[in-house]
């Protein structure tokens, strides 16, 4: 991404251009906010008459809505042009959008003269809806929901000095047993109660899943086999689209009835695996007390 022409910023009011576009700028982009997309052509003539090697950050927004019906006209033509560019949307829940407008006493661009908050919930919606399209076009969606001002300026960093967008992304898998409760701030979680019980082998049973004699048993049947390769195929498939919804990490919970046994060596393999594939992950067992 290190030499992509023309950076453009757009996404809900309130969730961070102003922020990535001065992110941008530490990157040595040349920022210019509120440009009508009509006006790309204009600018890439600039381009060309000026230092080729320079490259642009183009915040476009709400405000110029009655110009967003030219900027899939506008992208086509800067791609037949034969420069390259990045469509980036910011996104964000409503709840703190409207907190965010809140704590900045600013008005949102839709509302006309109307401040209670129910009416800026509904402008948030039209707004949605004005630049769905928009969202629909990106190239990476970043929701700044849960990211603070630094967490935005390392998603960007990582996004435009060369780091593969997936690599950004961390996944997360634990170990945990049925029988304490099942995970209520797991994205995806799985049941690997269908693997034989090394519990109910003698000289098994007062060891856990970090034990190689617990794992090799565990990862001795052909069923575990088929799904440690059904489920590297789905995380590597998942990382890449996660990654470009904005998600930075990907929690996955491992399940046995104990949280002792399977799950442990479960959860310790799916990581290498992960890792084989040059996929960020790490692994803990919430029942066991202490992180890997």
């Amino acid at each position: 991404m290190k030499n992509v022409d023309f950076v453009i910023v757009t996404g809900l009011s309130g969730a961070g251009k102003t922020q990535a576009m001065k992110v941008l700028e530490d990157l040595h982009f040349f920022c210019i906010d509120n440009l009508p997309p009509a006006l790309l052509p204009r600018l890439v003539e600039l381009h060309g008459q000026s230092d080729s090697t320079r490259q642009y950050a183009i915040a476009i927004d709400i405000r110029v809505r009655e110009y967003f019906s030219d900027l899939r006209q506008s992208l086509e033509w800067l791609e037949n042009s034969g420069y390259s560019y990045h469509l980036v949307f910011l996104d964000c829940n409503d709840p703190v959008l409207i907190k965010r407008f809140s704590e900045t006493r600013r008005l949102h661009p839709l509302v006309k003269g109307q401040t209670n908050p129910e009416s800026i919930f509904e402008n948030i919606a039209t707004e949605r809806r004005l630049l769905a399209e928009a969202r629909e076009m990106a190239h990476v969606i970043i929701d700044t929901t849960d990211l603070r001002p630094m967490d935005l300026r390392v998603r960007l960093n990582e996004i435009y000095q060369g780091t593969p967008l997936h690599d950004s992304l961390t996944v997360d898998i634990f170990s945990f047993g049925y029988k304490y409760g099942a995970p209520i701030d797991a994205d995806l979680v799985f049941d690997v109660r269908f693997i034989p019980n090394p519990f109910y082998v003698d000289e098994l049973r007062p060891l856990t899943g970090q034990d190689t004699r617990v794992s090799d048993y565990v990862l001795q049947f052909p069923v575990t086999q088929h799904f440690l390769e059904k489920f590297t195929e789905l995380v590597s498939t998942l990382v890449p689209a996660y990654a470009r919804e904005g998600k930075a990490r990907l929690t996955i919970g491992i399940g046995c009835t104990g949280g002792q046994h399977r799950s442990v060596a479960i959860a310790i393999e799916l990581a290498r695996r992960l890792e084989e594939r040059k996929i960020k992950a790490r692994f803990r067992h919430r029942e066991l007390g202490w992180p890997s």
